[in-house]
């Protein structure tokens, strides 16, 4: 077991970009774990009555999580499209790169959001900073009114959470379908074993998908998920819930073992091995992150099968009769089963 690994770190412990009696964003990017490549992550939670400021990001598509709570998302995108829909726990919204948003806690409790971002080092802008870029005239031209209609206006720098004044404004089509919106944990989960089920929030099932995908995974305690690697996919994971332990397999023939607990995050890039177990008697429930609409992998499972047993021995450097009797896998199963006592901790 590592002392420290590169793959991993916590949004639990990082310290806030910003905090406030309003709520908090925490960030974890290639500052902070600098094996990040092409994903971030962010945390935010709205207290009742706070507004996440619009804002768009420069460099990133974003997917978000909602974790708790009810709240309100309004999108203003490319070539004026207008959208405006409800998010609730359990539930995920996609904004493009570029498009101005807002989150609005719009219910009596605490709403927390996991946000994954396409780019490891994310920029955003914020309505009131583009605003105060202009001078009072420029605005008033703007909009045909006198620029001392925009002498109120407070030019300090924006502060990324705000109060809302009085109750929220919530329109009435809010709660329609929306091409923005996927009820991901909703979903029938299309992958499902006694000993675990997966959830796909990627373009096969959300059209809006184009460089970003997420996996909601559940494994119990008698599950494994296979070892495997992504050829063309980063993969950035984030523990929602449980205990366990991953192992990574760098180019240069390290090992990298670490243990998991809720709030962290771990990346592992494109086509490195690597294998998640649950430690303990609970579940675990995984957030997955990767930068491709359709992630796909390569388990060792079917890898076995796609090669000769006289291939398969001499790589491995024993006779052919001493193999193991792998079972024929056309498709990997990406959850297994766990038929043999866990690996003691550190071994």
């Amino acid at each position: 077991m590592t002392g420290t690994s590169p793959h991993i770190t916590s949004l639990a412990t990082a310290p806030p970009a910003f905090e406030s009696e309003l709520g908090s964003v925490t960030l974890v990017d290639a500052t902070v774990l600098p094996i990040l490549n092409g994903l971030s992550i962010k945390h935010v939670v709205l207290e009742p009555g706070a507004i996440r400021e619009p804002q768009w990001n420069v460099n990133a598509n974003q997917l978000g999580y909602c974790l708790s709570g009810t709240a309100l998302v309004s999108i203003l995108g490319n070539a004026d499209v207008f959208s405006s829909f409800v998010v609730g726990a359990g539930q995920m919204y996609h904004v493009e790169s570029g498009s101005i948003y807002h989150i609005e806690n719009i219910g009596d409790g605490r709403a927390e959001f996991l946000l994954a971002l396409r780019s490891e080092r994310p920029q955003h802008f914020s309505m009131r900073d583009s605003f105060s870029a202009m001078t009072d005239a420029v605005l008033g031209n703007t909009y045909d009114l006198p620029g001392s209609a925009f002498a109120a206006f407070d030019r300090s720098p924006a502060q990324q959470i705000v109060r809302r004044a009085g109750a929220a404004d919530v329109p009435s089509t809010a709660g329609l379908p929306n091409a923005h919106l996927f009820d991901v944990e909703g979903q029938h989960p299309p992958l499902s074993y006694a000993y675990g089920e997966a959830r796909l929030a990627r373009k096969q099932y959300w059209a809006a998908l184009e460089d970003i995908s997420m996996y909601s995974l559940r494994i119990k305690e008698s599950g494994m998920r296979e070892p495997h690697w992504h050829p063309v996919t980063g993969e950035m994971g984030y523990v929602e819930k449980g205990h366990a332990r991953m192992r990574v397999l760098d180019p240069d023939n390290t090992l990298d073992e670490y243990l998991l607990s809720p709030g962290d995050v771990y990346f592992v890039p494109r086509a490195f091995p690597h294998h998640i177990e649950v430690l303990g008697d609970g579940d675990m429930h995984f957030l997955i992150f990767f930068d491709q609409p359709m992630p796909a992998d390569i388990g060792y499972r079917a890898t076995a099968s796609a090669f000769s047993r006289e291939v398969l021995a001499a790589s491995f450097g024993i006779p052919e009769r001493e193999l193991p009797r792998f079972p024929y896998t056309p498709v990997d199963p990406l959850i297994v089963g766990r038929l043999n006592p866990l690996d003691p901790v550190g071994s």
